[in-house]
């Protein structure tokens, strides 16, 4: 059996070139995002900045650091969460050393801030899942922390 001769089919068309819907193969579709450095794209390094508050928005300050968005949004977590965390701590121990009704009240206080992070990080969580990893400032506290957040993300290099 011989090899048939190049050029188009016997009794057809050459194919069309590039094919049609304009894709090439072995090219990515359109309005693909390739990864950051770190291997991760802007959506996937967004949502894991806010998942567990400060702790994963230090650490992907340094694995997302090749990219800014996703360095932005670990540093507004840090920064957002991590002073929450600091705060309930504080009204924790003050709660314990003073005695009385000021002790419940600051535990309400505690607990009041305590679950407005709880609020503000399903919020975080949300719309970077649903933003595709665009920066935002965080609901209700967004001016006081997007500046800090915004010099920690540059002070990380």
């Amino acid at each position: 059996m011989q090899n048939p001769p190049p050029g188009p089919p016997p009794g057809g068309q050459p194919p069309s070139y590039p094919p049609p819907g304009g894709q090439q193969p072995g090219y990515p579709p359109p309005g693909y995002q390739p990864p950051a450095a770190s291997g991760i794209d802007k959506k996937t390094g967004a949502v894991l900045s806010y998942l567990l508050w400060w702790i994963t928005g230090i650490i992907f300050l340094f694995v997302g650091k090749g990219d800014p968005d996703v360095k932005f949004h670990a540093a507004q977590s840090t920064v957002f969460f991590g002073s929450i965390s600091i705060i309930g701590f504080i009204l924790r121990e003050v709660s314990i050393f003073t005695g009385g009704g000021l002790s419940v009240l600051i535990s309400l206080v505690s607990f009041a801030i305590w679950l407005f992070g709880v609020v503000v990080w399903v919020m975080c969580l949300l719309r970077a899942n649903s933003g595709g990893g665009a920066r935002f400032e965080v609901p209700l506290v967004g001016g006081v922390v997007t500046p800090y957040a915004e010099q920690l993300a540059n002070a990380v290099s």
